[in-house]
């Protein structure tokens, strides 16, 4: 899977799933390309999320919900998420 695939997949799993506003979802994978355990063909991603709903829980509860939703591509594509909900 390619960066825009996987973006546009992360933010249709995470807008059919979850309650949110707004998804900005950015690629930060070339910050990392250097790091010792970085692997070739896993992601790092940013994701800014928007959500009265998500907003309203713990950040432990709302990130556990994130990474739940989107289990399948952690495993498979994405090495790391650094995530701000606001």
């Amino acid at each position: 899977m390619n960066i825009n695939e996987l973006i546009l997949n992360v933010k249709k799993k995470i807008s059919d799933n979850l309650v949110v506003e707004k998804i900005l979802v950015f690629d930060e994978t070339k910050k990392h390309q250097n790091h010792k355990l970085h692997t070739k063909g896993k992601f790092h991603l940013s994701i800014q999320i928007i959500s009265s709903e998500l907003n309203k829980m713990s950040k432990i509860k709302s990130s556990k919900l994130i990474y739940k939703t989107l289990d399948y591509e952690m495993k498979t594509y994405i090495h790391s998420i650094k995530l701000k909900i606001n």
